[in-house]
């Protein structure tokens, strides 16, 4: 499983966020050079983050984007779901009709077993217990 440059990215400027919550709106120009994301593409996922309600943009000349909640109450799955969308390792797992062997097959247990853990490792992680983990002095340069 590879992540998209959207989940990645995505995930860098919602951290920033987090690590600034309670201190005001960040503009998307800030979260872009220290992130080093373009403008342009931040918007379009910015975008996306505030039409599921993780982000919300605050209008006026001090404006920018919040998190919605505090950064304990947001899952990394929640993230990653809105971003990347589900965990799929194969699609038997989630549509038996899909593979005509899938009631035989000895690998599809594996498969189930592999996303099953990955969901349930993103939904145990919140951003807070990411900045916790990581430290304030790091997050700016957290690349994942």
């Amino acid at each position: 499983m590879k992540l998209s440059t959207r989940t990645r990215y995505g995930v860098r400027a919602i951290l920033e966020l987090a690590e600034n919550y309670g201190k005001g709106p960040l503009q998307l120009k800030a979260i872009a050079e220290h992130q080093e994301i373009s403008v342009k593409y931040l918007e379009q996922l910015m975008a996306v983050l505030k039409s599921t309600g993780i982000v919300r943009s605050v209008r006026g000349p001090s404006g920018g984007y919040v998190l919605a909640k505090s950064p304990s109450e947001i899952k990394v799955s929640d993230c990653f779901n809105c971003l990347e969308g589900p965990v799929i390792t194969t699609e038997c797992v989630d549509d038996s009709s899909f593979c005509t062997r899938s009631a035989d097959c000895i690998a599809k247990g594996l498969w189930t077993d592999v996303q099953n853990t990955v969901m349930d490792l993103l939904r145990s992680i919140t951003l807070q217990s990411l900045i916790d983990r990581t430290g304030e002095s790091k997050i700016l340069n957290y690349h994942i």
